[in-house]
């Protein structure tokens, strides 16, 4: 077979102009490649939208754009229309040869600006990578379209260049910093000192490869938005500054404009942090200090992200009194002076998180206010999440709600993932096709761009291809065919069982927005109820019809990477189902059937931890992989980054814990499975005190490494026998028969939210053949809380039974489970006792009901 090299020819206005453009595509199309497909390139020089022509000459693949970017996406268009490959995070697929020759093809989009990454993206997913891994990301962003990355790495760097400069020591930097995983929420005034002191060999390799991101960004023609300073100090700028004046967010006022040092809380049990805010002329001095050392390092930056009001609740003035305004109003002044000092050409961007999170505190009149006294052309607002506003908060989209937002330039974007979790959710046809109500909408305003904030990448492929793909198509795009053609581009083919998948996927996971979707045992241990992924029937379904084309595709590495990953999350389904049965036997005192249940869940927890184990992405191994490696061989300094990376994806501070949710290799059968079996344990044994909590930390600080396992020598078959096994678990077939009798009820005129004994009689004969007395919610709004129920016959208390329980819309030890005295007659009077109190209010409706003995 011959092998052809990939080649550019630039026809451009000047020889110059030409290799500009094409030798970086150039590059990018040879790494993805390999040299499997002949290509030519040819650069067009004008100032629009990028846009692109692919024409098939002779076997050879001629693309024309207008920036590096458009001829790599141009490329990509190209190869994915023909079906011939894919570039994805568990793999690329490139089909080698010549092409057909046939007409051309030509591409725009819409958008200037294609924008990608979260601020935290770069704690839950890109914190501890190398060149190598940031490469192969910068390489995905150009064959995707994207034109517009946020690049934070090496802020620490900086500001600890501005903070001496000041006149801070290295401690007081250090130990103020957290744990390179943790920036992300220091940055925006969230925490500080998380996992300190800072190692100080941090700053120096972050900076070497913040050069490499950059260098490639802009050869691409890429527009990297960088890091500005937002306000946040350490508490010891009061040793050099001691007329500060350290105030609470409560108290703050406008009496000491130049004196306040604010102490920030975003989440109580973690370190707080302290903010300058921007009235004060030290913000100003620290922000424009900012940039020009940023730009002294790394050059010129044209766009620079500065988020000072994000999920931070300062006490403005009240809504309607123009001090409120003007407040506001100045601050903006501040924020954009501080950068205009420095570099009077750049671009203020803000994200807009708040926009919809937050209206409460950011109506209309209070972002215009904000934004007021900054220019036009100098402002561009990130409206992040309109996933979010449609099928979340539901509370209309910003462009209207904020009318057009202004006149300001403001970009459409999505956040598909929080926290990097790996449960499948998004509603595929609105990721599709949703921008298209903000470019038709009379609202429209400065819409200058598309993008996509994801908090966690490298999961639920197919919402960052479908979101690429978007930025480029001005009309609807027809869902089931493009989804056929990502299949025949992941796999080569795309057999009828994987069109059945995405259709009943689409009745699921990817038909509704979950927007923390996770598994009860992701969640904490002892969390039994239904989690949050929609595991529907279709759900379960439609992976059982995955597994279906296994024969026809087992010989695709892109298909078994999606074959273990969908098979994982079914079997995390069963998993759940299994822990929702076996507390219903334990609450009902059967805990032989409950410990049968248990085994299941460990059994099959394994066996998803097992066929993980081949995953090119979900495996704790290569986190902790990318975090060890920055200790460089020092073993003290790789411990620590280890710790921190463990840390993130688990108790996350605490607080915050489970947060990340991920269902990986290692983390499986080293943290869920483990936790899992210490707090049943626990539940086995009620006498036995075991402290879920210590475990957890115990894990993050001292544990090294990751247990071994040994993969399936076949992971598709494993994946499909897996399947076969487990489709009997549903949650019909695990509902117990219900041997109960109802024999009283609650309502709202009985109880009250003190505690109180309500007594309802029972018949004789009913008490004689129960065991336990079992409190059912059927409906209200306040649960019902027991701490002791008797059994009263013929005036004499004859058993007594006292522990916390509840019910509501969860129900928690609502089984009271007793032992008549033998002899024992009741001819007379029987009654059932309960001490109760309905939680919050008293509307509140139930039934009292009797259960038969242990057999």
């Amino acid at each position: 077979m011959i092998r052809h090299t990939a080649a550019a020819v630039c026809l451009a206005l000047s020889a110059a102009f030409g290799a500009d453009i094409c030798q970086p595509a150039q590059d990018v199309i040879q790494r993805f490649t390999g040299g499997k497909v002949p290509v030519k390139l040819h650069a067009v020089k004008d100032n629009g939208p990028d846009h692109y022509r692919v024409e098939v000459k002779n076997g050879t693949v001629e693309v024309t754009g207008n920036s590096p970017v458009a001829l790599t996406h141009g490329f990509y268009a190209a190869l994915k229309e023909q079906g011939r490959g894919i570039c994805s995070w568990s793999g690329n697929r490139v089909e080698p040869g010549a092409w057909a020759n046939g007409s051309a093809t030509e591409g725009s989009t819409p958008f200037r600006h294609r924008y990608y990454f979260n601020v935290v993206t770069f704690g839950y997913s890109m914190v501890y990578w190398d060149w190598k891994r940031w490469e192969k990301e910068i390489d995905y962003m150009a064959l995707h379209g994207i034109n517009m990355p946020l690049a934070l790495v090496a802020q620490e760097a900086i500001t600890a260049r501005v903070f001496k400069r000041l006149g801070l020591t290295d401690d007081e930097i250090q130990n103020y910093f957290v744990g390179p995983a943790h920036l992300p929420w220091m940055r925006m005034g969230n925490i500080s000192a998380l996992d300190s002191p800072m190692p100080k060999e941090w700053h120096a390799e972050q900076i070497a490869l913040q050069h490499k991101i950059l260098d490639r960004m802009r050869s691409l023609g890429m527009t990297p938005v960088c890091p500005g300073f937002a306000g946040f100090v350490p508490q010891a700028l009061k040793r050099l500054q001691p007329d500060l004046k350290p105030v609470l967010p409560e108290t703050l006022d406008r009496l000491y404009p130049e004196l306040k040092l604010v102490e920030t809380n975003w989440n109580g049990g973690l370190p707080h942090n302290w903010m300058i805010t921007p009235d004060q002329p030290l913000f100003k001095k620290i922000g424009t200090m900012f940039i020009e050392e940023w730009e002294k390092e790394f050059g010129k930056c044209s766009h620079y992200l500065i988020d000072s009001f994000n999920e931070m609740d300062l006490p403005f003035p009240p809504h309607g009194q123009p001090a409120r305004y003007e407040m506001l109003a100045d601050y903006g002044r501040a924020v954009y002076d501080s950068i205009a000092e420095a570099n009077p050409d750049a671009v203020w961007m803000m994200q807009g998180w708040m926009f919809g999170f937050q209206r409460n505190i950011w109506d209309s009149r209070s972002l215009a206010a904000l934004i007021s006294k900054v220019p036009d052309d100098k402002m561009m607002l990130l409206d992040e999440a309109v996933d979010y506003n449609k099928h979340f908060w539901h509370n209309g989209v910003n462009w209207d709600f904020h009318k057009g937002f202004y006149n300001k330039q403001w970009i459409y974007s999505v956040i598909p993932n929080m926290g990097g979790k790996c449960g499948h959710t998004g509603v595929l046809e609105f990721y599709a096709n949703g921008h298209l109500e903000a470019l038709n909408s009379p609202n429209r305003g400065r819409l200058a761009g598309h993008g996509m904030a994801p908090e966690g990448i490298e999961n639920n492929q197919v919402v960052y291809e479908l979101v690429s793909d978007a930025a480029w198509s001005q009309k609807k795009m027809d869902l089931a065919a493009w989804l056929k053609n990502y299949s025949t581009c992941r796999y080569g083919s795309c057999p009828k069982e994987v069109e059945e998948f995405w259709a009943l996927m689409c009745k699921s996971v990817y038909g509704t927005f979950t927007d923390h979707p996770y598994y009860n045992w992701l969640r904490g241990a002892g969390a039994a109820n239904k989690g949050s992924i929609n595991s529907n029937k279709d759900y379960f379904k439609g992976i059982e019809t995955l597994a279906k084309a296994a024969p026809k595709l087992k010989d695709s590495p892109l298909f078994r990477a999606d074959l273990e990953e969908f098979a994982a999350a079914y079997l995390g389904g069963k998993v759940e189902l299994l822990i929702m049965a076996c507390d219903r036997a334990l609450q009902e005192g059967d805990d032989e059937l409950a410990k049968k249940l248990d085994a299941q869940v460990t059994e099959y927890m394994l066996a998803m931890d097992r066929l993980l184990e081949s995953h090119p992405n979900f495996r704790l191994d290569r986190w902790l992989g990318f975090a060890r490696k920055h200790g460089k061989g020092n073993e003290k300094l790789a411990d620590y980054y280890e710790k921190n990376a463990r840390r993130l994806i688990t108790v996350w501070g605490p607080p915050v814990n489970d947060y990340a949710a991920r269902t990986w290799s290692g983390l499986i059968r080293d943290y869920y499975l483990p936790r899992h079996q210490l707090h049943m344990k626990g539940r086995f044994n009620p006498a036995e005190k075991v402290d879920v909590a210590k475990w957890e930390l115990n894990w993050v600080e001292q544990r090294h490494g990751v247990s071994q396992a040994k993969p399936y020598k076949d992971p598709v078959e494993a994946a499909v026998k897996l399947i076969a096994k487990t489709t009997a678990i549903t949650a019909d077939a695990l509902k117990p028969k219900d041997n109960s009798k109802q024999v009283a009820t609650w309502s709202p005129d009985q109880v009250s939210t003190e505690w109180k004994e309500i007594s309802w009689p029972v018949s004789t004969e009913d008490l004689r053949q129960a065991g336990a007395v079992r409190f059912r919610f059927v409906r209200g709004s306040h649960r019902l809380d027991i701490s002791e129920v008797k059994i009263e016959l013929d005036g004499q208390i004859v058993a007594d039974v006292k522990h916390d329980g509840f019910t509501g819309d969860t129900s928690s030890n609502s089984v009271y489970r007793f032992t008549l005295p033998a002899g024992t007659a009741g001819n007379n009077s029987c009654h059932i006792i309960a001490r109760v109190r309905s939680n919050g209010g008293t509307n509140s409706y139930g039934s009292v009901e009797l259960l038969p003995k242990r057999k």
